[in-house]
């Protein structure tokens, strides 16, 4: 068990002839630090335990100031010790801070899990700031990019990162989710059409067409069985949407681009403007969509530690600006050697 220990001390002055007055390096504590070593690793762990600053300091006995101050430092500290590593497989991926389009950009390492660079926006200038925090080494060690379809971070990775075309992978799950809106934007049009005519086949049904089909209830699935049977629009442009999940099944890009156009050519020949949409969409970057199939990488750890940043988020107001979220984003997220020795 651990108690609480006041030290009470004068720290010794000494004079150097060179430099003046200066006060002697206390064994126990860093440079104009109040806390001891041991209570500063005390409350980093307590800050990584209960993964806010309000609760740390009910734990610590300090104020919120002091228990903030400890992060701070320990995320500067870790930043100052942080050596250039290789990073072959890499996400980028822009973050809300607020609303109004106030966002963060963020490049994780997806196979370490951790997020590398932050910068404010979610433009090409964003992107670049991101990059710009990581060594010439660590860029050049890059083999693979995933990422969603934003032009700006194309631009971006393509001007920092050699022979980029050939390593950015468009981030399977953000193509699904575009085809995913796109049925929905099927069967809000045809609803409308339906109800004008007297016809709820489709009301209440929004949760049956953007499910998997694992996740429906018996109830469910013999509600969806029966919209299904009646042959809507709603219905096609589902089965298009699965349909396109094979896209990623395949070995090489070569057998993806294939099913791709033989995909395209039945989708493009429909009356499912939304889905066609995506087809064309799909269809201007898809060297770098079949491009899975070579690298084999998706956002998903960007999308897993997503919980972890919406729950920082949901903390901000503890944060109280967006420079205090980044710095929170890096002591949870970030990997650091965060500890004083």
């Amino acid at each position: 068990m651990q108690f609480a220990t006041i030290l009470h001390a004068r720290t010794p002055r000494v004079k150097c002839p060179d430099h003046g007055v200066k006060q002697i390096r206390l064994p126990w504590a860093e440079k104009n630090s109040r806390f001891s070593l041991f209570f500063e690793r005390f409350a980093i762990d307590v800050l990584l335990a209960t993964q806010t600053v309000k609760g740390a300091c009910s734990i610590l006995g300090i104020s919120w100031d002091e228990s903030w101050h400890i992060l701070q430092k320990a995320v500067a500290r870790g930043k100052d010790r942080k050596q250039s590593k290789n990073l072959p497989r890499i996400g980028i991926d822009e973050k809300a801070f607020r609303k109004r389009h106030n966002y963060v950009t963020l490049i994780y390492d997806l196979d370490k899990s951790t997020v590398e660079a932050i910068s404010d926006g979610h433009d090409t200038a964003a992107a670049d700031a991101c990059f710009d925090q990581l060594s010439d080494s660590e860029k050049q060690s890059v083999e693979a990019v995933a990422m969603d379809m934003s032009a700006a971070y194309v631009k971006s990775t393509k001007g920092n990162i050699a022979l980029a075309e050939q390593k950015i992978v468009h981030d399977r799950f953000h193509i699904m989710k575009l085809a995913t809106e796109a049925v929905d934007k099927v069967r809000r049009s045809e609803q409308k059409k339906l109800r004008a005519e007297g016809d709820d086949r489709l009301t209440g049904t929004r949760y049956l067409w953007l499910s998997g089909q694992e996740n429906l209830s018996e109830k469910q699935q013999e509600r969806f069985d029966a919209a299904w049977k009646a042959e809507l629009l709603t219905g096609k442009a589902w089965a298009y949407k699965e349909m396109l999940r094979d896209l990623w099944v395949h070995d090489t890009p070569a057998e993806a681009t294939t099913f791709f156009n033989d995909w395209y050519k039945r989708v493009i020949h429909t009356k499912l403007e939304p889905m066609k949409k995506v087809a064309r969409t799909i269809k201007e970057r898809l060297a770098n969509v079949v491009s899975y199939c070579t690298h084999g990488i998706t956002n998903a750890v960007a999308e897993g530690m997503n919980s972890k940043i919406m729950a920082i988020k949901r903390r901000v107001g503890g944060y109280r600006n967006r420079d205090n979220f980044k710095t929170a984003i890096l002591f949870y997220c970030g990997g650091l050697d965060l500890y004083p020795q």
